[in-house]
């Protein structure tokens, strides 16, 4: 996670060598930039909002 610029740096592992990933490969369906934008949220409101605009995300 690079805090600075609110950016989340994934990676997969396979075949000796490795590539960025856009979505979780332990969460399925879970979106890197979702992540990124949660972070970028939490530095402008209160982690309950967050939390509660997170959580209606995975329910859509």
């Amino acid at each position: 996670i690079d805090v600075q610029n609110v950016q989340v740096i994934a990676f997969e592992i396979q075949n000796r060598g490795s590539r960025r990933i856009d979505e979780s490969q332990v969460l399925p369906g879970l979106d890197i930039a979702l992540l990124e934008e949660a972070f970028r949220r939490s530095r402008e409101m209160n982690h309950g909002k967050v939390s509660a605009w997170l959580l209606s995300q995975f329910q859509a």
